[in-house]
């Protein structure tokens, strides 16, 4: 987004830059073309002045009919081009003049013609300069605006892409919030006060973390499992000693990139049909590893047996994982993978592959 931002500005910015730099460059490009022709004849050396002077005389003329044909940019193709005809004419006529005038005046030593007519004297091929000139001018113009649309086309793209984002990550706080509320309230139902007391504060410290994390930016594995260990602070104030969290990091993917609060609605959807369901305790597993040019991210929890196959049957409907696996297409297109497995003896494994990124590479 802010690479695009800034390739906007820069297109602005250089726009009368590149027009000036292409118009004083075309025009010593005359003045050389006409001098090199010079040459070939015996001309004194005053000519060179007279080449000069005719060359910075196009110069001016022309910029006046930048000006012009930005104000009918606008019209209808077809006037747009006649007007643009005419006006080269004027201006070539209005060159011609100028450019006869002065040869006569420096060259030739003052000399004048008998007939006003002789002042329009090369008027045809500087006719032809000033409309070569012109159709230049437009077709750089519109090169630019093609140029323009595909950049406002890229912005708005990138915009409707990060809001999405921005709503898939945000619509879990709403998901989440519900699900710990309704707790806080279960738990002042009971009267078990310290307890709703400390979830309270946990949750006040993981929606601070939340907030304060960019949603479309990503982050450090570590400090996704930071903002996870949060959260498990919340759910271990429900279950006291009946959850056990065990977590393996490869010590090359802890600053792995990952998309910010990507793994909690995983952990949240085990708690709920996991961890809530089993008698005992029960066991949330967290590993990660470098494969190749991707990293693997494995989320385990020793639920209820599956019957079916988890990938079409199991949680189906469930927000969280729905969510997790739209986010990632947002961000990585087809080079990801997200499947569902059963886990060893019971419950559920979650593995996610992503491209292995880390600040250095992005």
């Amino acid at each position: 987004m802010k690479q695009l931002l800034n390739q906007w500005q820069m297109l602005m910015e250089n726009r009368n830059r590149f027009f000036w730099l292409l118009q004083a460059g075309g025009w010593i490009g005359y003045a050389l073309v006409n001098y090199i022709g010079s040459l070939m004849h015996e001309m004194r050396d005053i000519y060179t002045l007279i080449i000069i002077l005719g060359a910075y005389a196009g110069f001016l003329l022309t910029i006046p009919l930048r000006y012009f044909y930005r104000r009918i940019w606008e019209m209808a193709p077809p006037l747009m081009v006649l007007i643009a005809i005419v006006a080269s004419y004027v201006i070539s006529v209005l060159w011609a003049i100028i450019d006869n005038a002065t040869y006569w005046e420096i060259y030739k030593f003052g000399f004048r013609p008998d007939s006003p007519f002789f002042y329009l004297k090369n008027s045809l091929a500087k006719f032809y300069i000033i409309l070569s000139w012109s159709g230049l001018y437009f077709g750089i113009k519109y090169y630019q605006m093609l140029q323009e649309e595909k950049q406002k086309a890229l912005l708005a793209s990138s915009m409707a892409h990060q809001a999405q984002l921005k709503m898939l990550r945000y619509q879990l706080n709403p998901h989440f919030l519900f699900n710990t509320l309704n707790a806080i309230s279960t738990l002042i139902l009971i009267k078990d006060s310290d307890k709703a007391n400390k979830m309270v504060n946990k949750l006040s410290r993981f929606l601070r973390f939340s907030l304060d994390n960019d949603p479309i930016k990503k982050v450090p594995l570590e400090k996704e499992i930071d903002a996870l260990l949060l959260y498990l602070d919340i759910e271990k104030v429900r279950f006291d000693e009946q959850l056990e969290v065990d977590i393996s990091l490869d010590e090359e993917t802890k600053q792995a990139l990952v998309p910010s609060l990507i793994c909690q609605p995983l952990i949240e959807n085990s708690i709920k049909y996991a961890i809530a369901q089993v008698e005992g305790v029960g066991k949330i597993t967290i590993r990660s590893r470098k494969v190749g040019d991707d990293l693997e991210i494995i989320i385990c929890d020793n639920g209820p047996e599956l019957e079916s196959d988890p990938n079409k049957l199991f949680r189906k409907e469930g927000v969280g994982l729905n969510n997790t696996q739209q986010r990632l297409k947002s961000l990585y297109g087809n080079s990801f993978t997200f499947n569902m497995s059963r886990n060893e003896g019971s419950g559920l494994c979650v593995t996610m592959v992503i491209p292995f990124e880390t600040l250095e590479k992005v």
